[in-house]
């Protein structure tokens, strides 16, 4: 595809958006950004965070447990339940077609006055990076930027020492619906009685906001143009897919039984 002809369809309505646009030094899959809404801290970890009618689950990996009870003594201290946080967005997706998506989001860190990161001063609320394949998925009626683990040797080297369900919950890539008017590039679409050759997803780097009363986001603006070539990234493979689907089935049978394990959740990777 011609990018040059396409982008200069599209500058001038970008133009304006994009002036404040960030060139990333090095393209890398994505997706942080700022939210703000009224954090609730449960004794049994079912945290969470409020943003107008709707609730989010709030979670954070074992390496920022330090950050979230900084967040927990912040709110104790100040009685302010409502948060300025930097996150990562998870989505979940469902085979049924009428079961609408998921949306979760995993601490980074918390805006106290004194941000500790250059995203949480450069970053508007709501505002999110997102960078990652543009494609639909058959479980979404709106296409996605699809946002996989990015590759690097120790990822790798660890991945492969890990057990089937650890893999998948490693590599599994989180898709964002996103709202994009006029794209500069269209989503790839799989057709899977086409031919074999149907070209493949446009790896996009956006700005893009998070629209809570749709459960959805939207584009902003540019930060680079489109790439034929996206970052080298992890993606699980059928083999593990299955293998993670077999133990998923052995571990909710087990659920039944008089004395079950504790289940993992499906959206803490």
């Amino acid at each position: 595809m011609a990018f040059a002809e396409a982008d200069n369809k599209h500058s001038k309505q970008n133009t304006d958006k994009s002036k404040d646009a960030v060139e990333p030094s090095e393209a890398i899959f994505q997706a942080i950004g700022v939210i703000v809404g009224e954090v609730s801290i449960s004794s049994t970890g079912n945290n969470s965070v409020t943003i107008g009618n709707s609730i989010y689950p709030l979670f954070y990996l074992p390496r920022k447990r330090r950050e979230f009870e900084a967040l927990a003594q912040e709110i104790e201290a100040t009685g302010k339940y409502t948060q300025r946080l930097l996150v990562y967005p998870k989505v979940m997706h469902f085979p049924r077609k009428d079961e609408p998506h998921q949306i979760a989001f995993q601490l980074v860190t918390y805006d106290h006055g004194q941000e500790k990161t250059r995203l949480l001063k450069q970053l508007r609320n709501f505002e999110f990076h997102l960078s990652g394949l543009w494609q639909f998925i058959p479980v979404c009626s709106l296409p996605c930027i699809s946002i996989f683990r990015n590759f690097t040797r120790e990822r790798l080297e660890y991945i492969k020492q890990a057990e089937p369900t650890d893999k998948f919950k490693i590599m599994k890539a989180s898709h964002l619906p996103l709202l994009w008017k006029d794209a500069i590039v269209p989503a790839f679409k799989f057709n899977p009685k086409a031919d074999k050759d149907q070209g493949h997803p446009m790896f996009v780097s956006i700005k893009a906001k998070f629209l809570p009363q749709k459960n959805i986001f939207k584009f902003d603006a540019l930060l680079s143009l489109p790439q034929e070539t996206p970052p080298k990234f992890l993606k699980v493979s059928k083999k593990d897919k299955a293998a993670a689907k077999q133990a998923s089935k052995k571990n909710n049978s087990r659920k039944n039984s008089p004395k079950p394990d504790k289940a993992e959740s499906p959206i803490n990777q």
